[in-house]
């Protein structure tokens, strides 16, 4: 499909072969001239075999390998990718529920892609300068393979892509057109969703399994969700009957999303109070104890460089929350930081726990929903780690 290549020393080939989707930049021999970010590059073994192609960028992870078989026909390729993505999202079936993860990036084989839809509208989120070239081709792809099903697609990249290349980008729809806010259903709940001004593509479809977890120990609970942004948590919660819920978070934005959605839910006579303030603080001050408490806080580590320092601010709200459970209660406890692995993540709270002293079991072990495959060759894709924890 390409002239321009990447070619990897001898012996740097192995991960390739085992279907990981990363080429780093040390891992190579030579490569085509005056290659730029986000070409198309087939990577080749130091013995000129065809390892596979994608997009190359100029930093440590040097390609990105959307197909580990040649590509001769990039629409129809495209096509594929879209429709297996669609097949399984129809094969989870998921109930009352309209708004689903399209594309997850390595999971769906289209590393630096993310696609959310809210029923009838895509947010195409590019986080690699090739794949916002390729956004057209993309859109194209869309449109020939889901037809009618898609009524808009959103382009929110400006925030995602590198930032020399972001200033000549802008948000805005690059097919059809629908006001925002827009009512999408999640487990017969409905949700408001502004993916123009909202957190991310406006809505974190990723939690929605453990949304409904928490609704399965909810009933005649006083639960505190920390971090809540638009609520989500807090919902199920409040329609599985909780005895009352405290929905915090530092933003005022957020805080006038979960009144929305409270709203639109019917939920006002139920025993709930929205604050706009910080969890540390919070829970510092707080002289009230709760039978749940929820931290989903957003990624405390983007780099390996920060892993150290985000694993000190988990420990430390951790034990906060830990203090602040009564007997026999629940710890709802995530981490979405890529960087910071299961293992990492569990030694925190083994680490906090000790701290506390209290006896504590774990009772779930969580993940991102299935609309957020994970690549079985590629085990960076599972970046969202929960436990549910009991407190003696």
């Amino acid at each position: 499909m390409t002239e321009k290549f990447i070619q990897l020393k001898a012996g740097k080939d192995a991960p390739v072969k085992r279907f990981h989707p990363w080429v780093f930049s040390g891992a190579i021999q030579k490569q085509s001239p005056n290659l730029q970010d986000g070409d198309w590059v087939d990577v080749v073994s130091s013995r000129d075999e065809f390892l596979g192609t994608g997009h190359f960028h100029n930093g440590s992870i040097a390609v990105k390998i959307c197909s580990f078989a040649p590509i001769t026909n990039k629409a129809e390729f495209w096509e594929n990718r879209i429709q297996n993505a669609w097949d399984l999202r129809l094969l989870l079936n998921l109930p009352k529920t309209n708004a689903f993860r399209l594309i997850h990036g390595e999971g769906d084989g289209c590393p630096g892609l993310i696609m959310d839809l809210y029923k009838d509208v895509i947010v195409f989120q590019a986080h690699t300068i090739g794949m916002h070239r390729d956004r057209d081709e993309i859109v194209a792809a869309i449109k020939n393979t889901l037809g009618k099903k898609v009524k808009a697609i959103y382009d929110k990249s400006r925030e995602t892509l590198p930032p020399e290349y972001a200033q000549n980008c802008t948000n805005s729809f690059v097919f059809g057109e629908v006001k925002v806010p827009y009512t999408v259903q999640e487990n017969g709940l409905s949700f408001s969703i502004n993916w123009i001004t909202g957190q991310k593509t406006g809505f974190f479809l990723d939690q929605r399994d453990n949304r409904k977890l928490l609704a399965h120990y909810a009933e005649g609970k006083d639960i505190l969700n920390t971090f809540c942004y638009s609520g989500g948590f807090s919902l199920y919660a409040l329609q599985a009957g909780a005895n009352s819920v405290i929905s915090l978070d530092a933003s005022a934005k957020a805080i006038d999303l979960v009144h929305e959605n409270v709203r639109i839910n019917k939920m006002e006579a139920k025993n709930h109070e929205a604050i706009v303030g910080e969890t540390l603080p919070y829970l510092r001050n707080c002289e009230t104890d709760f039978d749940i408490i929820v931290l989903d806080p957003p990624a405390f580590a983007k780099s390996m460089n920060a892993k150290h320092k985000a694993l000190q601010g988990y420990q430390k709200i951790n034990e906060l929350a830990l203090r602040k459970i009564k007997k026999n209660g629940l710890l709802f406890t995530y981490s979405c930081s890529q960087v910071i692995t299961r293992e990492l993540f569990y030694n925190m709270l083994v680490a906090a726990g000790i701290a506390v002293g209290r006896e504590i079991q774990v009772i779930h072990q969580m993940t991102q929903g299935p609309d957020h495959p994970i690549n079985l060759f590629h085990p960076e894709s599972n970046y969202l780690k929960g436990f549910v924890l009991k407190v003696l």
